[in-house]
């Protein structure tokens, strides 16, 4: 009974802090009519947008990552918000270090000064989920411990229940709802927050992207170890080094760092479109450069998986972008996306075409870029009743994300040319790999198996057309049956009451013993039964009948 209390208690807290800002246009959707201008008008009220980010930090460390995850998707929150959310800061006070401690201990089975031989009580940095410390190993190894706040899974997981209610009722009940699917993004919101929580799944994906970048010397990946890593700590190789951000100018004249910022960009590029991963937040709080000139990644929690076909897809949009055929780009988004009931294809095709044109003749002048156009491509297709998937918003706030990263590298770097010549080198790889003899192998086999199998299904075929057996399945047949049942059981409902009224007016007329109130017995009688048939209908009507779903068209898959 109390976490029930305590779980309406919270959802009442969510739905105040959503109902404060229904006006500005956060969650209730963006004003269609400007939705693809160049920069929307500011809000109403002064300030309102850091208010928005002041208030979801408030809410806890839920809402920082809604505030991180909502950051890449103009298609649900303005401008004036999106920039707000990208200046969002996710650190909070530390946790004392008894408690570090405990978590520590409880998770490894053996006291601190069992497992290291030092352990540092200030920490490296806090955030809203975990903080992060400097150790030694017994063997010597430096080095950094990342432990998870206590109670923070449970808190989460109590405002992902709460968010998912929501998000069902308002896809239900408002327009904005039945274009964006709250409750699918919700989903999507929960399994990638709910994996960052598990230390053994972050650990996983250190050695996994470190793998891929085997062929980028210039990157580095901290190695985890395994026996001091469980779901509430993460151990791995110390990272010592300057941050992006801090970078002095005698450095940048001292070292080479242009190749690093291509490295980067090129290692990203492959671990989209090669391997099918998108490193959610590579921002430049999470790059160091190292003392050997190296550039190291880390805190690789939030990792978004995308299916191959959706990754060709990607590939041929963002190629045909940098390229500047806008018109393919149009089509690839449309097939990307799920079209809605009033999908404007005419108005997209030609608006995207004008983007793209744009981009391509004057990015430089523009400061345009390609994480940028990715997300304006969104912000565009929600104006056009397009709905788009997420993996493009989170692309485009990657590449965002990474061309910030490397122009502090290299304030030189024409990122539209790195991003090209890459892009043909993949495809290229794409190419070859296709053409590969196992590749070739396989699609004979199938060709082969159409060509054994074809006869036999003619003939199966002709077989049920000349015995007249020829069957056809329609699909929502039923629904269709009870629908008409519906009807004919209301028009029924109809015409009984109609007649019971009918006949109780013309049966007070005849003069009885019987009476109530004054009344005939009987004719009161029926009155009362056709109101309460009436009554039932309107209910009926009112709150049983469901409004037909929007027409959705998805791209071919």
């Amino acid at each position: 009974m109390i976490e029930t209390s305590s779980g309406l208690a919270r959802t009442a807290q969510i739905l105040r802090f959503l109902l404060k800002y229904r006006s500005a246009g956060v969650f209730t959707g963006l004003d269609l009519a400007t939705a693809d201008a160049e920069h929307a008008p500011p809000p109403a009220t002064e300030g309102k947008p850091e208010e928005f980010v002041d208030d979801l930090e408030a809410l806890g460390p839920t809402f920082v990552k809604i505030g991180q995850a909502l950051s890449t998707r103009p298609d649900m929150v303005p401008p004036a918000y999106l920039a707000a959310l990208e200046r969002m800061q996710d650190e909070v006070a530390p946790i004392p270090f008894d408690v570090v401690r405990a978590v520590v201990e409880d998770e490894l089975g053996v006291r601190l000064s069992k497992a290291f031989a030092s352990f540092e009580e200030l920490p490296l940095g806090c955030a809203s989920l975990a903080q992060v410390h400097r150790a030694t190993l017994r063997s010597g190894r430096l080095v950094a411990v990342k432990v998870q706040r206590p109670g923070v899974a449970e808190a989460i997981r109590t405002d992902l229940d709460a968010l998912a209610t929501l998000a069902g009722r308002a896809d239900r009940m408002t327009d904005l709802g039945r274009r964006v699917h709250f409750a699918d993004w919700v989903h999507e919101f929960r399994k990638t927050l709910l994996a960052e929580l598990d230390y053994h799944a972050e650990a996983e994906n250190l050695v996994r992207f470190a793998m891929h970048f085997r062929d980028y010397p210039e990157l580095y990946v901290p190695a985890p170890v395994w026996d001091y890593t469980r779901t509430r700590v993460l151990t791995m190789d110390l990272v010592a080094g300057t941050k992006v951000t801090e970078l002095t100018g005698l450095r940048r004249t001292e070292q080479k760092l242009d190749r690093l910022a291509a490295a980067l960009m090129r290692g990203y590029l492959d671990q989209v479109f090669v391997y099918g991963e998108i490193h959610a937040d590579p921002h430049p709080g999470n790059l160091l450069v190292t003392a050997d000139c190296r550039l190291a990644l880390f805190d690789l929690g939030m990792v978004a998986h995308v299916p191959p076909r959706q990754r060709e897809r990607l590939l041929k949009l963002l190629f045909a972008a940098v390229d500047g055929r806008g018109e393919e780009v149009a089509n690839e988004a449309i097939d990307l996306g799920t079209r809605l009931e009033d999908f404007d294809a005419e108005r997209f095709v030609r608006e995207i075409g004008h983007m793209v044109a744009r981009y391509a003749a004057h990015a430089s002048q523009l400061g345009r870029s390609e994480g940028r156009l990715m997300l304006e491509l969104v912000r565009l297709a929600t104006a056009c009743g397009l709905r788009s998937p997420p993996e493009l918003s989170l692309l485009g706030k990657t590449l965002l994300n990474l061309e910030q990263v490397a122009a502090l590298l290299d304030r030189e770097i024409d990122m539209k040319r790195v991003v090209e010549g890459h892009l043909e080198h993949v495809m290229r790889q794409r190419l070859r790999h296709s053409l590969s003899p196992s590749n070739i192998a396989g699609e004979l086999i199938e060709v082969q198996a159409l060509l054994r199998d074809a006869p036999r299904k003619v003939a199966d075929l002709l077989s049920l057309l000349s015995e007249n057996r020829m069957q056809v399945r329609m699909t929502g047949f039923e629904e269709l049956m009870e629908s008409l049942q519906k009807i004919a059981n209301r028009i029924a409902a109809g015409l009984v009451t109609a007649a019971l009224v009918l006949a109780s007016a013309l049966m007070m007329r005849i003069p009885t013993n019987t009476t109530l109130f004054g009344y005939p017995a009987i004719a009161l009688l029926l009155f009362v039964v056709a109101s309460a048939l009436g009554i039932a209908l309107v209910l009926s009507a009112l709150f049983g009948d469901r409004k037909a779903r929007p027409h959705e068209e998805r791209g071919p898959r």
